[in-house]
């Protein structure tokens, strides 16, 4: 009978709870990924994970087992010497390890003889060995495991049909494969060094290796193992150099980002005369098998090392500080235009469309006219007061919050038109205390419900938004059809419920009373077993789940509900739009829409974004992904087929990926450039926009993005979607734009437009403006308000009465040739936050006028007379001197009457 081995028996326990802790903790994420139609990724993630682990475990097993058995195959025969002195003594080890020792007596020639204790001892710690060879071994596995996404990425690799200027060689080697090589290389140079340590311990302990004086003395065949493995170091060493060499396309020591004069002419030299000596002393590592001394290795070393140093670090630095700095721009010319080219590419600005923009200042009322649609979609709500009125005017009960406004277009009652739009979810941490029960939170408060709409021009004569759709349940005045309001997937909906159980779900709130609904959808994971609901009580840490007598055959269970976890548990390869936005479907159903990015930072002599983990220098909005509200199913459409990238992705998940041309065309209505992307594009462009290489290195036209004047608070002004009809088009489109100014100036330069309609989604146009012209700028026109007397006077007045003025975006919007800027003015109570649209401002050309709406504001600016702040006008009319005389003794006399209640 075999004798019990208990560090095998050890081994396998801990596997085997390993094993049952995964499986328990996969199996709630497969029905989820089940419920959704995406078994097929949840198996193709589980698969690579799997196969990374046991492949490069298996690499590991591999390096280091075969040294193992050749070292204990080299020690089979040696006999162990008795060594005096306290430093060394075998016998106590063992003690140490076992308790016992080695009883064994010596011969005539001072060796210990083994007896059968000492090879029971033997057996022992050569078990020792193997198990904890497999631990780290599965250890080192679990560690790959990390690279899956490489793995998959390597194996499916798409090429991007353009080579980098250096090494010729395709971007998707440097994006798929240089990955996976640094980390093998790494890994692989672990595992050899790991079997270095272990072999020198078998053989030190063995007595395989001795001291003799000044000198090592090695038992047969022990110096050829060692010099294999130390001549696999330096070609291991090799290879990590020859990976550097490509990594000179991501150098920062140039002007630019990316190989300088200095990588390509002393860098590059440097890291191939160490190659060519890291080979040569692998050579001598292996000739000196066969000689005695250890000079030709140690020559090796001691020559690897100067050359390090001298044209590794030295040379290049000489190089770079006395040929490269005096002679700059002639010496970096080609590699700055490499940056500017390769920039361009990586982040789509390429396919930029320059025009020229005339800027004229000759516009009149009846140009208005003519851009009515334009003009009727200024956008005068600001996302950040609106959220606030929305949530004092339509929150209805306190559970019930707005996360964000979006800005959209739809076409409604025939018009197509510019909208603001906030979904209402519900939020079960604002129940009342003594509410927030386990039934509340997870039986019966399941959703939110419906929306608010209004136009981004409108305002009721009180200041606040006019409301298109609102209430609970909705109410609209216009044609949208709303027929599934209910929010059961969400934005900020974090929380697990059950829906179909004993308990009816609370619907909505009507007056006193509450109306009580049942989910008749497919949302969620069927809890219909005992299985089932034990996984997710140990999912959840929540044994009510188990216990609870609610819960049927048809209840099912809803969780990672945020369309933000949603993807990210899907794709977590993909990077995410910061705010997904809601879509009221032309099927009367609520879709959220989230714009998703491939990145990568491996892009040679592309400019980065960011730094740590969120750095990169490749960018594309491949993928859009819809959601469904109410089901929280979800579509992940390429927007960008020829994206190498995506293509990569769809390779490795055949199944998840649907073509644009699958979207709904109500759908499409709805996209947008998104918002994340514009403004990295924008603060690219700002630089990258220069060609010239000179024109480049001395920044002679470098751009910036304007300030603007916010609530008080100067800052970096904000893109922002509008509806217009750039120059040279027939109709309106919506579109998202922001202006430049020059660096270190404050006139405006160019503004840039993306497009967001079909069929020129997607597209870029930039409109220069000329330079032999001013153009005032975003902070010239707050400056140009701010020095207007009645403005001013009005501000204060508003002050004086414990008002907040809150001054919102400025706004510059092209219409025909030139540009009109357009700011909201709104007043909020100190005591409340209940922002109202009191006024707004027009300026264009050398003309400011401020008035109670938009209309009024542009009448007064166009009819060229002098403004005053109150003007009540309805329509863009013209003024005659009288209507101006009686409305200016009219307001004095209000003046009046206000300043005596003040001063009383």
């Amino acid at each position: 009978m075999k004798k019990f081995n208990l560090g095998f028996f050890i081994l396998a326990v801990f596997l085997l709870w390993t094993l049952i802790q995964s499986l328990v903790s996969l199996y709630p994420t497969y029905l989820w990924f089940g419920n959704l139609g995406f078994t097929q990724v949840f198996w193709v993630n589980i698969w690579a994970k799997f196969l990374t682990g046991i492949v490069f475990g298996a690499v590991c097993l591999l390096i280091i087992s075969i040294n193992i058995l050749i070292a204990q195959k080299l020690t089979k025969n040696i006999k162990t010497a008795e060594r005096k002195g306290p430093e060394f003594n075998f016998n106590n080890i063992l003690k140490d390890l076992f308790g016992e020792g080695v009883t064994g007596h010596k011969d005539e020639e001072g060796f210990i003889n083994v007896t059968p204790q000492q090879k029971e001892i033997g057996k022992k710690l050569s078990s020792l060995w193997w198990v904890g060879v497999i631990v780290l071994s599965f250890f080192m596995g679990f560690t790959a495991v990390t690279q899956w996404q490489v793995f998959l990425k390597f194996l499916n690799a798409s090429a991007f049909g353009i080579t980098d200027p250096i090494f010729n060689l395709d971007i998707g080697f440097y994006i798929f494969s240089l990955p996976l090589q640094k980390f093998a290389q790494g890994f692989i140079f672990s595992c050899l060094l790991i079997s270095l340590i272990v072999s020198l311990v078998i053989y030190v302990t063995k007595q395989a290796i001795t001291l003799n004086g000044v000198k090592l003395a090695f038992s047969k065949g022990v110096k050829a193992h060692l010099a294999f493995i130390l001549a696999i170091f330096t070609l291991l060493l090799a290879w990590g150099l020859w990976l550097g060499e490509l990594e000179i396309l991501y150098s920062a020591r140039g002007v630019v980002y990316g190989a300088g004069y200095t990588d390509v002419k002393a860098q590059l030299l440097g890291y191939n005369t160490q190659i060519v000596v890291l080979l040569v002393l692998a050579v001598l590592f292996l000739v000196n098998i066969f000689q005695s001394g250890y000079s030709l290795p140690l020559i090796g070393i001691v020559g690897y090392l100067v050359v390090a140093i001298v044209m590794g670090g030295i040379y290049p630095a000489i190089v770079q500080n006395f040929q490269v700095k005096p002679n700059e721009i002639s010496l970096e010319a080609p590699y700055i235009a490499n940056a500017i080219k390769y920039t361009r590419l990586a982040y789509g600005l390429d396919q930029v469309e320059e025009k020229e923009f005339p800027a004229k200042d000759n516009l009149t009322i009846r140009d208005l006219n003519r851009n009515s649609r334009t003009v009727n979609n200024i956008r005068l709500w600001d996302p950040r007061p609106l959220i606030k009125t929305y949530r004092q005017l339509q929150g209805i009960r306190l559970y019930y919050d707005f996360s964000d406004v979006d800005v959209d277009r739809y076409t409604i009652n025939g018009r197509y038109q510019q909208v603001m739009l906030s979904p209402r979810e519900l939020y079960v941490n604002k129940l009342p205390e003594q509410a927030q029960t386990w039934v509340n939170q997870h039986l019966i408060f399941t959703h939110g419900y419906g929306f608010c709409l209004s136009p981004v021009s409108k305002q009721t004569q009180e200041g606040m938004p006019d409301l298109l759709v609102k209430d609970i349940p909705p109410v609209t005045k216009t044609n949208l059809k709303i027929e599934r309001p209910e929010i059961y997937y969400g934005e900020n909906t974090d929380n697990y419920v059950i829906v179909n159980t004993k308990e009816q779900e609370f619907d909505y709130p009507k007056g006193d009373k509450n109306v009580y609904a049942s989910y008749q959808g497919r949302g969620g994971v069927q809890i219909n077993s005992f299985f089932k609901k034990l996984a997710f009580a140990i999912k959840f840490s929540d044994m009510r789940i188990l216990l609870t007598g609610y819960i049927t055959s048809d209840s099912r269970l809803m969780f990672d509900r945020s369309i933000k976890k949603r993807v990210k548990n899907i794709a977590p390869f993909l990077a995410y739009d910061r705010d997904p936005y809601i879509v009221n479907g032309e099927d009367g159903k609520l879709y959220w829409i989230q714009d998703a990015y491939t990145v990568s930072d491996l892009y040679p002599y592309s400019d980065p974004t960011g730094s740590g983990y969120n750095k990169f220098n490749y960018i594309r909005n491949s993928v859009k992904i819809v959601m469904d509200a109410y089901n929280g199913e979800l579509t992940f459409y390429i927007v960008d087929d020829k994206d190498p990238i995506v293509k990569t992705y769809q390779k490795i998940y055949p199944k998840l990926f649907k073509s644009f041309a699958k979207m709904p065309e109500d759908l499409k209505k709805h996209m947008r450039y998104p918002y994340d992307l514009y403004m990295i594009q924008a603060q690219k462009y700002a630089t990258f926009h220069m060609d010239n290489p000179q024109v480049f290195y001395n920044r002679e036209d470098l751009w910036n993005i304007p300030n603007e004047n916010y609530s008080g608070n100067e800052q970096l002004m904000e893109a922002y979607y509008t509806i217009m009809k750039i120059p040279g088009e027939r109709k309106e489109e919506f579109l998202l734009m922001l202006p430049f100014t020059p660096n270190n100036k404050d006139n405006m330069i160019a503004w840039m437009a993306g497009r967001c309609d079909m069929p020129n989604y997607g597209k870029l146009v930039v409109y220069k403006f000329p330079k032999d012209k001013l153009i005032y700028g975003p902070m010239q026109i707050e400056a140009r308000i701010d020095q207007q007397t009645e403005i001013s006077q009005q501000f204060t007045l508003w002050g004086q009465g414990g008002s907040r003025i809150i001054r919102g975006n400025l706004l510059a919007i092209p219409i025909e040739d030139s540009i009109v800027y357009v700011e909201p003015i709104y007043l909020e109570a100190s005591s409340g936050e209940l922002p109202e649209l009191k006024r707004v401002i027009v300026s264009y050309g050398k003309n400011v006028a401020m008035a109670e709406n938009l209309n009024a504001a542009l009448s007064a600016v166009f009819s060229r007379k002098v403004s005053m702040p109150d003007f009540k006008v309805e329509g863009p009319k013209q003024l005659t001197e009288r209507d101006i005389a009686r409305e200016a003794i009219q307001k004095i006399d209000e003046l009046k009457k206000l300043l005596q209640k003040l001063v009383r």
